[in-house]
Formats: structure tokens, sequence, C-alpha cells
């Protein structure tokens, strides 16, 4: 493809400047340059409307100085017609991560989870859950875990009193384990402050402003375990993505969605162990060797559009 001789491939990874999106696109090129050599440029885009201007001259002026890409990634609605001006200007093939809101044939390769239930003809791979940058690797002690927490989402509501329940049992029934508490942007204020005011001596809470970037990625490396409220179904992912045994924290669901699907999808399978009473979730509770979707599809990128060099 164009750029590999001199640089390797060329990877253009346009930044919509939200993190869980760049989270996303970052796993793809990280594990694409596993792969094989890569150089890759991150480009913030701005504005929808934007690139309709840069359509209309053939040019992507964010791109001018950099050499041409063999692959145009990006995660977010802002990104969809950046990618698509970028290839017009520039070549390369364009890849969006989760299903965008143009039609998806206009892509190059459309990386979909599951859960969305795309039945159409346009190029897609689906993927378990949304992509992300971590790895398995890390000590993950035994007999130390992390709990994350989550909040009222789109999908989900919040029952302050079931959480505390479940957290308290599982800190209290298990008495040898270390538990690292950390919360997150939508967790209400006054979790924060029950929790303080009951905690064992074998929790810490730590709340989200506390923490910086990456401080997530190096918790789950030095933990064998991680619990997870199952409104943060990123998390879930992310969290069988570093190597960890992960058990899902209930939450009230609002009904039947795609979020909810995925979950029960993964609960079927065995990869997730919901929270008991009983305390079942000990025997069932194991990590899940190699699931990393992001390295599964960069093989299958390499495979199918770079083998030949």
């Amino acid at each position: 493809m164009t750029g590999q001789d001199a640089h390797g491939l060329i990877i253009w990874r346009l930044l919509d400047g939200k993190p869980g999106h760049e989270n996303q696109s970052l796993g793809l090129s990280n594990a694409l340059s596993r792969q094989l050599p890569c150089t890759c440029y991150d480009i913030p885009v701005k504005g929808r409307l934007t690139p309709l201007f840069y359509w209309l001259f053939a040019a992507y002026p964010p791109g001018s100085n950099l050499p041409a890409p063999d692959l145009i990634i990006g995660a977010g609605h802002q990104t969809h017609l950046h990618l698509l001006t970028a290839r017009r200007a520039r070549g390369g093939k364009a890849i969006v991560l989760m299903r965008p809101s143009l039609p998806l044939s206009l892509f190059d390769l459309c990386l979909l989870p599951e859960h969305d239930g795309y039945r159409g003809n346009a190029p897609c791979l689906e993927t378990r859950g949304v992509l992300n940058a971590l790895q398995s690797a890390g000590r993950h002690v035994p007999h130390k875990a992390l709990i994350l927490i989550g909040g009222p989402s789109r999908h989900h509501g919040w029952d302050l009193q079931m959480l505390l329940h479940q957290i308290e049992q599982l800190v209290g029934d298990n008495p040898e384990t270390g538990f690292l508490l950390t919360t997150s942007r939508r967790t209400p204020s006054e979790f924060v402050a029950e929790m303080r005011g009951r905690k064992p001596d074998n929790l810490e809470v730590v709340p989200v402003d506390e923490t910086g970037p990456g401080w997530v990625a190096g918790q789950l490396a030095e933990r064998s375990t991680a619990w997870v409220t199952e409104d943060s179904v990123s998390m879930v992912y992310e969290a069988l993505t570093a190597g960890v045994a992960v058990g899902v924290l209930k939450m009230p669901a609002k009904g039947e969605s795609r979020v909810s699907r995925g979950l029960r999808k993964l609960l079927n399978e065995g990869l997730v162990v919901p929270f008991d009473d009983r305390g079942d979730y000990r025997a069932q509770m194991q990590p899940v060797a190699d699931f990393n979707e992001a390295d599964r599809c960069a093989r299958w990128i390499a495979e199918r559009w770079l083998s030949a060099g």
C-alpha cells in the first residue's frame, strides 16, 4: 500500500476529543502496530460540516503535510465525514468504529459491536463490545480486586441501597481480599459519602476525580478480579481484555436494549459472572484467556488487506 516502503503502514487516526472514542481507535492502531511496522498520525477533527467544504475541493488540509495514509481510522459521529473526505483527497481505506450515522456501504470497513445486530451487506466485522487499548500483561496479584462503579444512564437507573448491599456483602464475605473501589463521572455524589461513612477495613475508596489517565488500566494490571456495575458495559469489556476475572453488580435496567443483550450474552457464555447473595460466584469466576478484540480485528485487516505487502 501507499506508504509502507518508507514508513511502514501509514495510519491516520482521526480524533474527536472524546476519551472513549479515542481509546477505541488507539486500541486498533496499537494492535495493528503489533502486526507489522506502522507510523500513526493523530489528527484532531472539528465540526461535522467542515469536511463538506474540503470535499468540494478534493482536499484535506488537516493532513496536507502528512504522508498519504494506508488506513484512516475514526470513532464517533464527528469523524465520519472526515473519514470519507480524507480518503477522497489522499486515498487509503476508511475504517469506522461503531455504527456510523452515514450509510455503512460508504466505508471500507465498519467494526460493529455484535449486540447492534446488523444484518446488511456492507463491509462489516462484528466485535464483542467496543474496542479498547488494554492488554492482559500484568502481575494480577491474587486476593486483590477492583470495583468499578458507573451510574444512571440511558439504559439503566440508579438504586443506591441495592448497590450498597451488594458491595457490603461482597467485601464482607471476602475478608482475605483487598478491594479498591473507584467511581465514574456518572456516579451520584451521594454514593462516595455513603461508602466512606461505612467503609470496611479491606476496602479503599478512590473517587474518579482523584485518578488520572491510565489509572484504571494500571489497577487492572495489578489485580486478579474486577467487579463492574452492569451499566458500565465498556468497562466490562476492558476488564475482560485486561485478563482479570470479571463479576457484574446488578443495577436496575430500564428495559430491553442492545446493552442489556450484549451483557446477557456474556453472562450466558460464562465470560462474566453475576453477583449473588449465596456466594456461588466464587467457584465460577475465572479470567478469560486471549480476549482481545482489537488484536483480532488487526489480524483480520492484516491478513485480508496487507498480507501482500
